[in-house]
């Protein structure tokens, strides 16, 4: 059963050394699986446990002024995809302005050092850390060397001759491109969580809907799908769904609400995970509900005849679901 820790000090958690693999991890694409499964490799060789390093908040939505920049999935869910690939130890770092002053030789001491005994250090291209960024792979390794550990950074994961990126993914959903997306991403693009009560607005349209929440998080896309949704039956179910703050009913808040089709039960409490298939539309502020219901039917239509379709058929069942 991997374990989850969130703080910099404290006392080992590795006292006969470990594996560790360093990334902010937003989305697990074929470029951060390659650099996570390396790194358990490298522990089973080893004998020692594999330790997957992270931050939250990303280190970019920390900097940000304003409106925060899109991510691809919650922290939970980031750490359930680091556990399915092999992580015996996630780390979820705060990132905080204590975090920010600490130098690239503190974290090392603090963390690597101190509380993982890390014996080899695996990153990606262009790994830079600690106060202003000032530490690099070369720093790693003349710490390293002080210190008793290795260091590396893997080669570019490398999709259409360009590196896949977490940036790459949240452009091609942006643009609806959930086939780009799949492919960087190594699987059908998904959120997943425990469905929480609404307004119930959507029950009294005849429309209800299973509701998601994405936190305080900012969402990668926005608009209107046909979606599968998994974690209800022994099937993946056809489905429309709404990724949005619901202008028209005056919301504010991102919500993912999925209608399913046919679907009568309660999912209250119930982790499910809505997995994009095609994009239907923008969001858009209707004058009134009737026009809002017309729409609601007109999209219920397209996403069902999309679905329909053999080559829309679900890719897989999502893991770690009830």
């Amino acid at each position: 059963m991997s374990k989850l820790f969130r703080d910099v000090e404290g006392g080992p958690l590795c006292p006969h050394g470990s594996v560790v693999c360093i990334g902010a991890f937003d989305g697990l694409h074929l470029g951060h699986r390659a650099l996570v499964r390396h790194a358990a490799g490298r522990a089973r060789a080893l004998g020692v446990p594999m330790v997957a390093l992270s931050f939250e908040p990303l280190p970019r939505e920390f900097f940000a002024r304003g409106e925060l920049p899109p991510r691809l999935q919650l922290p939970r869910a980031k750490f359930e995809g680091l556990c399915e690939l092999d992580a015996d130890l996630v780390g979820l770092l705060r990132f905080d302005a204590r975090m920010v002053a600490m130098s690239a030789e503190a974290f090392v001491r603090t963390v690597l050092v101190g509380r993982l005994a890390a014996r080899e250090v695996h990153v990606g291209p262009e790994f830079r850390f600690g106060h202003r960024r000032a530490g690099d792979l070369g720093t790693l390794q003349r710490e390293g060397a002080e210190h008793g550990f290795t260091a590396e950074a893997i080669a570019p994961v490398m999709l259409d001759g360009e590196r896949v990126s977490s940036t790459r993914i949240r452009a091609a959903l942006q643009a609806g491109d959930f086939d780009a997306a799949t492919r960087l991403l190594g699987a059908p693009y998904s959120i997943g969580g425990r469905v929480v009560r609404g307004r119930q607005l959507g029950r009294t349209l005849g429309y209800p809907t299973a509701n998601l929440r994405f936190d305080d998080k900012r969402p990668a896309l926005s608009g209107i799908y046909a979606t599968w949704v998994h974690g209800v039956g022994d099937r993946p179910w056809p489905s429309v769904s709404s990724f949005g703050t619901r202008p028209t009913v005056g919301g504010v808040e991102p919500l993912l609400e999925a209608h399913l089709f046919d679907f009568d039960g309660d999912l209250y409490g119930r982790r499910i995970e809505v997995e994009f298939v095609a994009k239907l539309r923008d969001e858009e502020k209707f004058p009134d509900l009737p026009a809002l219901v017309e729409q609601m039917d007109r999209d219920a239509r397209q996403a069902r005849d999309m679905l329909s379709a053999p080559e829309q058929a679900p890719a897989r069942r999502s893991a770690g679901l009830p």
